[in-house]
């Protein structure tokens, strides 16, 4: 079920900016780090009963200056009604059996992102772009992924301030060849706001977008908020909920995040 890569984006790309503020004033800085994280959401997607899936990342960050690498490998567990189908945008189509649960590695995502390919220190502005690979290592016969890599290459823009900074993001998915389906290619974005409460604290709003890779669908449309903690000198903490607009959207949604700079 790949739609949880895509209910992680605003958290993401809250991380990102996070990471694009140092990036933007320490631009030869060479560092690693690792988080962990598990995000639980639940939805009818339409139907009578609440779909609830859960989801817990792991992931491996190397800045390197300009450039950063990023792989994450997440487990996933989904507790449907039998008899639902999840199409291969992952949004379920709920089924009228008993509740069942499905569990195993999702879909592992690969990254590489260039930090300031577009910068202007004076008026506090950067533009980082990334591409991103989603390998297909979900099991599909248990519905947790397409069975098909999907690639996405994307923009994103920071606005930075003394309190506020503005986040915006846009991309397009390239959609792998599912098994018997024909499948759109998609536009992806986000737009938000961080707020800086505390030299260690940030919180924020972020509004997700996919378009939808089968014809007709809806759109996904979340809206996330998130308050982040710096914990410790190299330890980062960061909570969030999420509410959706659209029946390829959770109901709600809510996780944690923790970060560590090696």
């Amino acid at each position: 079920m790949n739609n949880q890569l895509l209910r992680t984006a605003s958290l993401l790309g809250c991380l990102l900016l996070l990471q694009g503020q140092t990036a933007a004033a320490q631009d030869s800085d060479k560092r690693v780090s690792l988080s962990a994280g598990a995000e639980f959401t639940s939805g009818t997607y339409g139907g009578d009963v609440d779909i609830e899936d859960t989801y817990v990342p792991f992931t491996a960050t190397a800045d390197m200056g300009r450039v950063g690498l990023r792989l994450t490998v997440p487990y996933l567990s989904v507790r449907a009604p039998q008899g639902t189908i999840f199409d291969p945008d992952g949004v379920p189509i709920p089924g009228t059996g008993v509740m069942t649960t499905e569990s195993g590695l999702g879909d592992v995502i690969g990254s590489m992102t260039f930090y300031n390919v577009l910068q202007n220190r004076r008026q506090g502005f950067a533009m980082d772009l990334t591409g991103k690979v989603k390998f297909a290592t979900a099991d599909e016969d248990k519905g947790l992924g397409t069975g098909a890599n999907d690639y996405t290459v994307q923009a994103d823009f920071f606005k930075f301030a003394d309190r506020v900074s503005l986040l915006g993001s846009i991309g397009y998915m390239f959609r792998g060849d599912a098994t018997g389906v024909d499948l759109d290619n998609v536009l992806v974005a986000a737009a938000g706001v961080t707020f800086k409460v505390t030299p260690d604290v940030r919180t924020g709003l972020v509004f997700d977008f996919r378009e939808s890779a089968i014809s007709g669908g809806d759109s996904v449309r979340e809206l996330t908020g998130f308050v982040s903690r710096r914990v410790a000198e190299n330890w980062r903490m960061q909570g969030f909920v999420l509410a959706g607009f659209s029946d390829s959207s959770p109901d709600w949604g809510a996780g944690l995040q923790i970060k560590r700079i090696l």
